[in-house]
């Protein structure tokens, strides 16, 4: 049977002292280098003279008119986009992010350059046209704005409600015993009332009163007299008195003209016993017979 050599290990001398520690001289250990890990990018951001921030700040500002588009060098903003693009890498070089700023820059471009035109006043159908254009242009703005917002918003609300899952399993059975019975209240005589309720004719709209734009017409010849049979039977009399049972205005302004008409046809008179004080009526015709009145005035209407 061969029988192996034997190893002889050499022996590790370890320093037990300090001042074997010191003559041993300074270990040479070479640096730990780590790479740093990749940052995301934050968004794409302006360098401008009059703007520095982040493009949808720049929009804002835009589209609440606080800063004007005619001070932007959009030709900067795109070349700025085109380096962030190529320095971001496959992180951000998608479609979607580059579709979204083209369609913005070319609404910005628009906008500018119907901010440019000559502002005089509107000559000719192009001009206006050009003009309704721009304002369109914001318009879009505005609502490129909202619909970023809005998808905000949705997402939001689905990264919240994504979190929660609904209960897959039905309800234990002891605490589906604890759950009270249904009692049944409704009798058929209230179902029958509810429907009566609900198939019963609503009621139409509210009319409006008419009467009082259509009144009939007060007669000044009856007028004249009810204030000749007054005056022969009760004697002088002021003209409070003589309208005090009158009906309506109306019959107020037919007895004021047949005052005047009977002063006219000179059967009544006037006496005033203080200046300002209260006209009183005084009966001079015929003690009999009907009143005839020779002017045209017959009837007070509402007109």
């Amino acid at each position: 049977m061969a029988t192996l050599p034997e190893l002889t290990l050499p022996e590790l001398t370890l320093p037990q002292t300090t001042a074997a520690v010191e003559a041993a001289g300074p270990l040479d250990i070479e640096p730990l280098h780590i790479e740093p890990l990749p940052v995301e990018p934050t968004g794409f951001r302006v360098h401008l003279e009059n703007f520095e921030g982040p493009f949808d700040l720049l929009l804002s500002l835009i589209a609440k008119h606080k800063l004007d588009i005619t001070q932007i060098a959009l030709a900067q903003v795109t070349d700025e986009f085109i380096g962030y693009i190529r320095g971001a890498g496959e992180l951000v070089g998608d479609l979607s992010t580059t579709s979204e700023f083209l369609l913005v820059a070319a609404t910005l471009l628009d906008l500018k350059a119907a901010r440019l035109l000559p502002t005089g006043d509107v000559e000719d159908a192009e001009d206006l046209a050009l003009l309704e254009a721009r304002d369109l242009l914001f318009v879009r703005l505005l609502q490129y704005r909202a619909y970023k917002q809005l998808a905000g918003v949705f997402a939001d609300r689905i990264a919240d409600q994504g979190r929660g899952l609904p209960r897959a399993v039905p309800l234990e059975p002891h605490f589906a015993e604890m759950l009270p019975e249904l009692l049944w209240t409704t009798t058929p005589a209230d179902l029958a009332a509810l429907a009566t309720q609900a198939l019963a004719p609503r009621p139409g709209p509210p009319q409006v009163d008419t009467s009082h734009v259509h009144a009939p017409a007060v007669s000044v010849r009856d007028q004249a007299d009810v204030i000749a049979r007054r005056l022969r039977r009760d004697g002088p009399a002021t003209f409070r008195v003589l309208v005090a049972d009158a009906e309506s205005r109306l019959v107020i302004v037919a007895r004021f003209l047949a005052l005047l008409e009977l002063f006219r046809e000179g059967v009544l008179a006037f006496d005033q016993v203080i200046p300002l004080g209260d006209l009183t009526v005084r009966w001079t015709g015929a003690g009999e017979g009907d009143v005839i009145l020779t002017t045209l005035t017959s009837e007070v209407g509402d007109d």
